[in-house]
């Protein structure tokens, strides 16, 4: 349902905008709009966020307490895939396909180019590890074998990584053994995050699923650093703890964000689209064309009548096939 009007609701709104460059908030409330820019803090982004929300509100005559809804869009996971700021990972996956991510689908970067070439992977060979096991369509065809996963366990352990991502074949259909693996992986390492393509990305298609859960195991240390600090923050500050944007344009909770930063790459611009196509709307503009610049990347959308969507793009080299 939609939201009722402000003026009518005695709502104070916040959002929130974390870029590379400049952390910008805004406070609605009874048919105001209040602004604040402070300058983004790269060791530590909810600084520089509680820091905005604080100066808005009180340019507003507002406290923290009289917040009502708080929405936070970003581009942390987006500059993390940029940079290469990511965390360190390990892949497991079905015996035979440790290397799904590096063939791709067999094609160039550049039709034409020969001096253009992929990315490396997210997850260097050496960090990719096989169990003995396999699914196919209609069920199990080989069960996983226990001995196996205490072996992979083990590697991942001497590797020291912060994050595993966990695909093995068919697991968009039976995703057993995927939840006996990590499972297994916290009951040894109880400080590692564990993505499972089952539930990141449960479609077919192994290189596209693969390839999203490894971005969001690359991802999940830093953005789930991150929003575990800004919600302490938030709360220390008297703020309600933020919905965190997704790529597709919709709000969840931060903890849900926290577990799937994949689902967030693209949020910060994300944002920018829908609150543009609402104001283009509001004024009676069918067609226009958005422009989204930041310290770290720049974003342009034609939007005619509504955004349209997708289920793919490339980001730095690496497919993210999610809503967005």
């Amino acid at each position: 349902m939609p939201d009722p009007p402000l003026e009518q609701s005695g709502s104070v709104v916040v959002g929130v905008d974390v870029g590379g460059t400049f952390t910008d908030a805004v406070v609605v409330t009874g048919g105001r709009i209040v602004t604040a820019k402070v300058p983004s803090t790269p060791d530590d982004q909810s600084v520089g966020v509680v820091q905005s929300v604080l100066l808005a509100l009180a340019r507003a005559g507002l406290t923290p307490r009289q917040v009502t809804r708080f929405a936070h869009g970003m581009t942390v996971g987006t500059n993390a895939l940029l940079e290469g700021t990511g965390a360190p990972i390990a892949l497991i996956t079905t015996e035979g396909f440790a290397d799904v991510i590096e063939i791709r689908r067999q094609d160039r970067a550049h039709l034409y180019r020969l001096d253009i070439h992929h990315p490396p992977p997210l997850v260097p060979r050496a960090r990719r590890f096989e169990v003995d096991e396999r699914c196919g369509p209609l069920g199990v065809l080989k069960p996983l074998d226990e001995n196996s996963v205490d072996v992979v366990v083990a590697a991942v352990r001497q590797s020291g990584v912060e994050a595993v991502a966990v695909g093995l074949l068919f697991s968009f259909i039976h995703p057993e053994h995927e939840l006996h693996i990590r499972g297994a992986l916290r009951a040894a390492l109880p400080g590692v995050h564990v993505s499972l393509s089952s539930e990141v990305l449960p479609e077919i298609r192994e290189y596209e699923r693969i390839s999203t859960t490894c971005v969001d195991a690359h991802l999940a240390p830093v953005l789930g650093g991150y929003l575990d600090a800004l919600g302490t923050r938030a709360r220390e500050a008297g703020l309600p703890v933020p919905a965190i944007m997704q790529s597709n344009g919709g709000l969840i909770d931060l903890d849900a964000a926290a577990r799937h930063p994949a689902w967030t790459v693209l949020s910060g611009p994300a944002a920018g689209v829908i609150g543009a196509a609402h104001i283009a709307r509001f004024v009676g503009i069918p067609d226009v064309l958005t422009f989204d610049m930041g310290g770290t990347s720049c974003d342009v959308a034609l939007v005619e009548g509504d955004p349209a969507r997708t289920t793919q793009t490339t980001i730095n080299g690496h497919p993210l096939h999610l809503p967005m």
